[in-house]
């Protein structure tokens, strides 16, 4: 959950079947299992992010809601990169990270894109969270490729000796 000028916002990575509402925020849409699957709807996920909506099955949470930030200006990035976030295949390793991808992944990958602590953030004191690593190996691969291009870019731009 995300409060933003007072509202609160459900951020929910989850089945497209099982929230039936129309205004529930969809970002993004992507497969389960493998991306052939992901042309049947019980074979795809979406991102979602609306106001005032709920998490279907947040009694199961272990440890939640944990709230990572109060800053308005840190929040208002979450919500802006949320929808960047990578539609990988739901249960697959396609980042080489030696983890799923899974809702943990896009959590850990968007508080990573917008410059959490990742060291103070973890699973539950006991808990664990599968494929959260995946998130974090793929914002950090982005992070300096971005930094790379951004290098290349100063280094073309030089004035040249001469």
């Amino acid at each position: 959950m995300l409060c933003l000028d007072d509202i609160t916002y459900a951020v929910e990575m989850g089945p497209v079947w099982n929230v039936s509402d129309a205004g529930r925020g969809v970002l993004a849409e992507g497969p389960v299992g493998s991306r052939w699957l992901g042309r049947f709807r019980a074979f795809r996920y979406e991102m979602r992010c609306w106001p005032g909506g709920c998490i279907p099955d947040v009694a199961e949470a272990v440890d939640s809601p944990v709230r990572t930030t109060e800053d308005p200006a840190r929040v208002s990035a979450v919500m802006d990169v949320l929808r960047e976030t990578p539609v990988l295949t739901w249960g697959r390793d396609e980042v080489g990270a030696g983890e799923m991808w899974n809702s943990n992944s896009a959590v850990a990958w968007v508080l990573a894109r917008t410059g959490h602590d990742m060291d103070a953030i973890g699973p539950p004191p006991g808990g664990r969270a599968p494929g959260w690593a995946a998130g974090l190996v793929l914002a950090d691969r982005q992070a300096k490729a971005m930094t790379e291009d951004s290098d290349r870019w100063a280094d073309e731009e030089a004035p040249q000796p001469g």
